[in-house]
């Protein structure tokens, strides 16, 4: 079954330096609406999580969150995470490493949306 959020090697990269410096972390994607959307990447808990906010899933053992508005503009996609050079949103984790996050997406086939819409 196709998953809500995938990471690239960079990203996964990326979270796992963030973790052994930070420790448990969470993902919140950010209002903007196209791709090349950065996600926020906060300490775990830093970040309160509203009845609002749906959980996506998980990547590199991170859970990944978005708000019910912008869930409506990417429901038909893949969110891809994927890291770049240079420096992230300056209330993200990213922030002071070389390299930030970046969201990505894939249109889903008409059989990977048919299943993935069954489980929200």
């Amino acid at each position: 079954m196709a998953e809500r959020v995938i990471a690239t090697k960079e990203g996964l990269n990326l979270i796992e330096l963030i973790k052994s410096k930070h420790g448990a972390i969470m993902f919140y994607q950010s209002g903007g609406c196209c791709d090349g959307s950065a996600p926020m990447c906060y300490v775990e808990g830093d970040f309160k999580i509203g009845e609002n906010d749906i959980y996506l899933g998980t990547i590199g053992d991170v859970p990944f969150y978005i708000h019910r508005a912008q869930y409506e503009y990417f429901k038909h996609t893949q969110l891809i995470i994927h890291a770049i050079e240079g420096r992230g949103a300056s209330f993200s984790l990213d922030s002071v490493e070389n390299m930030h996050f970046i969201t990505n997406s894939r249109v889903f086939t008409t059989e990977e949306y048919e299943e993935v819409i069954k489980l929200f």
